[in-house]
């Protein structure tokens, strides 16, 4: 019990290494706090510093996340297990659980800050290009899970998962994972392979993109009649990864109400799954969606909507996860049958996914700026709209990339469920 008991500390706690860390060392900000998360994850993953469970308890397993202790006890009884696994097996039951508890109460902090209303009205401009963008998303997952359908198996969960990633990011890319059932050794591949194709993307759009797509687009120009807001700007950018503050008692003790805000919708939406009248294999589902329509609703309240640094408690509950999720997992799996087929379909719905929307941009005569931006938003999501408008030199689209990267939070759960079933039958 003491031992489950520091694993569930270091899990809730290294994360604030991981931050300090990445305050301290200006290199290790470029890489981010969730892929560190995810790398230190998978270094105690590799490493073998948890135990594994014997050969017949890892067959036993499958893809469920943990054994019942009455199956265990049955296999120990017929020699298929060992005593140790009894250790094992509640670890993985410890870490599934804590994964899916800081998720759920991760999303509506995540969502409580967000200002529907204000966003919409600095980005009228970059609305359309928001809409090409999640067009040319679906189509391009669509196409791309009907190319390399019969590569993996569920590749259904693979095309809800990456709608939801590039509609929104890693948060739900994440839910996806709990609403598909998805295994958590195959999540982390889908995870690495995404950072990597991701990586090259990135160097792409703060280097070359400008220049190559203002010569393929119209030339930007401020019609809005909207000036620009530097303090509002500031403090939702700059602040996306700014833990700072959060212990001190004025941040404290309302973060403190929000988290419990959290476990209530969370307790709800939990009701929800348990006696919902829906088939078994949608309940994690309705969980998951409900969570993020009771954040969005909550994000409504002012009283609610004000609470400072609910937007970055989330995103430490996010680490908790990611951590967590990657622990369970070997890097040597990432090297398997099927890799290259994978990197393919990836690279297939992010760039594809880029050139269709310049296509579409360049039909409806959207700017080059507000195309880019919002094209960040949609690959990288919200924290890597400033990088990219600091690459165009042009500080005015930051607020429509926000923008983009609100609307795919709030909307990343909604498509990748939605298109995850609707393939599910082909």
């Amino acid at each position: 019990m003491i031992k489950m008991i520091l694993l569930a500390l270091f899990y809730f706690l290294f994360p604030l290494i991981i931050i300090s860390l990445c305050r301290k060392w200006t290199f290790l900000q470029k890489f981010g706090t969730i892929v560190l998360a995810y790398a230190f994850g998978l270094i105690i993953g590799t490493a073998g510093l948890l135990p594994q469970g014997s050969e017949g308890f890892k067959f036993a397993l499958q893809n469920e996340p943990s054994l019942s202790k009455p199956v265990l006890e049955a296999l120990i009884a017929e020699g298929k297990a060992v005593p140790e696994d009894r250790v094992a097996n509640d670890i993985l039951a410890l870490q599934d659980g804590i994964y899916s508890l800081a998720l759920l109460l991760a999303f509506p902090l995540l969502l409580f800050s967000l200002n529907i209303k204000r966003w919409l009205k600095f980005a009228k401009k970059g609305f359309l290009s928001v809409a090409l963008a999640l067009v040319a998303g679906v189509v391009m997952v669509t196409t791309g899970f009907f190319i390399w359908k019969d590569a993996f198996p569920d590749a259904w969960k693979l095309a809800g998962m990456f709608e939801g990633i590039y509609t929104g990011g890693t948060p739900n890319f994440a839910a996806l994972k709990l609403i598909l059932d998805v295994d958590a050794d195959r999540f982390v591949v889908l995870f690495t392979y995404d950072t990597i194709v991701g990586a090259f993307l990135v160097l792409f759009f703060v280097t070359l993109a400008p220049r190559i797509f203002r010569a393929i687009l119209p030339k930007y120009e401020d019609k809005n009649g909207v000036t620009l807001d530097e303090e509002l700007v500031k403090k939702e950018t700059e602040g996306l990864d700014d833990f700072s503050g959060m212990l001190k008692k004025k941040m404290f003790i309302p973060l403190l109400k929000a988290l419990g805000l959290s476990v209530i919708i969370a307790g709800i939406s939990g009701a929800l799954y348990m006696f919902a009248p829906v088939p078994e294999e949608f309940r994690m589902a309705v969980m998951v969606l409900s969570v993020t329509t009771l954040g969005i609703l909550a994000s409504l309240f002012k009283p609610i909507n004000r609470i400072e640094k609910t937007f970055q408690l989330g995103m430490y509950l996010i680490l908790v996860f990611s951590l967590t999720v990657a622990s369970r997992s070997d890097i040597r799996s990432l090297f398997g049958q099927g890799m290259w087929d994978l990197i393919l379909f990836i690279s297939w719905c992010y760039w594809g996914s880029l050139f269709l929307h310049l296509l579409l941009a360049k039909i409806f005569r959207i700017d080059a700026d507000n195309f880019l931006i919002t094209a960040t938003a949609f690959v990288f999501s919200p924290p890597f709209v400033p990088l990219v408008a600091n690459a165009l030199k042009n500080k005015d689209v930051i607020v429509t990339g926000l923008t983009g990267g609100v609307i795919g939070y709030l909307l990343g759960n909604y498509f990748g469920t939605t298109l995850a079933y609707l393939l599910k039958g082909f």
